[in-house]
């Protein structure tokens, strides 16, 4: 977006309750012109009665130099009242604490079973570091811009976003068992895939409202689970923030994904607590949960009763035997240490009874005590993830890698138990 500045007139869209823009020459951004009657919004945020509130959302590449200059521009010139800016506390402290790898604590990661969340955050980072690192741009350079602008100005900073852990847990909580496969495939490859270099011409293309148009639709052919949770959901907290933003006028700093989805629910009354609860599992799931083990416990004893040991013997090995094999093999190739692989052994047939909790758990208690990573490791984190080798001679991340295989080969060994079991009844 060209916001108007001093010296030209602004553009004069119709005043009206819906978006009037896009305005300027970015195809990324927009002008929205609202009247303060919208239902469900702070009144004090919508200014005196009779006035018009003007809100501009500009659609940034997150490693996009022009973005920056261009979030920049905008705020000096337009001198908004509010700058509402894509980030939520815990994701602003993580772009602006140098010192944020030393707290982690690998102990209270894993007993909080946060491998998968870890995990995630460093891939979407390390991805963006690599791009960052071939243009000069640091990720997230143009939100951090926003706020340094916002805060020359004089105008109020607003973090507009949810807070990240609510939408990795909502994303996770909404995947079946293959799509988390899937997602964690996704995951390993934006980690370790080739390093293609990227100029700043294809990045700024990421934000052209039709090429954006047409990654979300094939984003939700792919994996519709995770679109809604990550970008639709968003798109809603999003917009409802800004526009419970204090102010007449509002510079709104988002990717440009969001914008299209944000403008068509301009008005839309938004529960944000709602959309920030981690759903719990419905009754059916919590009782579901429990079946295998009562299948496979009944398995044992229908065994023992109709053959006696022999046939008892049979259901333990159909049950055993793949949940050890499974944990075990994928903590070997993951390079777990053999006391690690032994611990997958032991508990994986014993912990897929118990849905509660998990092998990858005790695995990675067992290895992050053998592997003790040091503050120093934690340092490190942030870069060494973006190449194989240093997720692997890291210690932090190979802890997590372990554990995080170990839980895969026990879910991917019951699933095959299970079968095993059933065929023998």
């Amino acid at each position: 977006m060209n916001s108007p500045s001093p010296s030209d007139p602004p553009a004069e869209p119709e005043t009206s309750d819906r978006p009037v823009g896009p305005v300027g020459t970015s195809s990324g951004n927009v002008t929205i012109v609202r009247r303060p009657t919208q239902s469900g919004s702070d009144p004090e945020a919508q200014g005196t009665s009779g006035d018009e509130r003007v809100f501009h959302i500009i659609g940034t590449a997150h490693v996009s130099r022009a973005s920056v200059e261009e979030v920049k521009r905008v705020i000096e010139e337009v001198k908004p009242d509010t700058v509402c800016v894509e980030l939520c506390q815990t994701r602003y402290e993580t772009l602006t604490d140098p010192d944020r790898w030393k707290k982690l604590d690998i102990f209270q990661v894993i007993k909080q079973r946060k491998m998968l969340f870890l995990m995630a955050s460093l891939a979407l980072q390390s991805y963006q570091r690599r791009i960052g690192e071939q243009l000069g741009v640091k990720p997230g350079a143009e939100m951090l811009a926003a706020i340094d602008a916002a805060e020359r100005t004089g105008s109020k900073i607003v973090m507009a976003d949810r807070d990240i852990q609510a939408t990795l847990k909502r994303t996770w909580a909404n995947l079946g068992f293959f799509s988390k496969l899937k997602l964690v495939g996704g995951l390993a490859g934006s980690i370790f895939g080739d390093d293609d270099e990227i100029d700043e011409q294809e990045v700024e293309a990421l934000k052209d409202r039709e090429h954006i148009s047409d990654m979300m639709s094939e984003f939700a052919r792919v994996m519709p689970q995770v679109k809604e949770p990550l970008i639709d959901e968003r798109d809603l907290f999003l917009i409802s923030s800004i526009e419970d933003a204090p102010g007449k006028t509002i510079v709104a700093v988002v990717g440009a994904g969001h914008v299209e989805g944000m403008v068509k629910n301009v008005g839309t009354t938004v529960d944000r607590e709602a959309l920030s609860v981690i759903p719990s599992p419905s009754t059916f799931w919590q009782v579901a949960k429990w079946v295998i083990p009562i299948i496979i416990l009944s398995a044992f004893y229908y065994g023992y009763q109709k053959h006696e040991f022999e046939g008892l013997v049979a259901m333990l090995k159909a049950w055993i035997l793949p949940n050890a094999i499974g944990a075990g093999l994928f903590v070997a190739l993951a390079r777990g240490r053999m006391l690690s692989v032994l611990t997958a052994i032991i508990a994986s047939p014993i912990t897929s009874l118990n849905p509660t909790i998990g092998a990858g758990m005790f695995v990675g208690l067992v290895e992050a005590w053998l592997r003790k990573p040091t503050v120093e490791d934690c340092e490190n984190l942030g870069t060494e993830v973006s190449t194989f080798g240093g997720m692997m001679k890291n210690p932090f991340s190979h802890i997590l890698i372990v554990s995080i295989a170990a839980g895969l080969g026990s879910s991917l060994g019951a699933y095959v138990g299970f079968a095993w079991v059933a065929s023998l009844l």
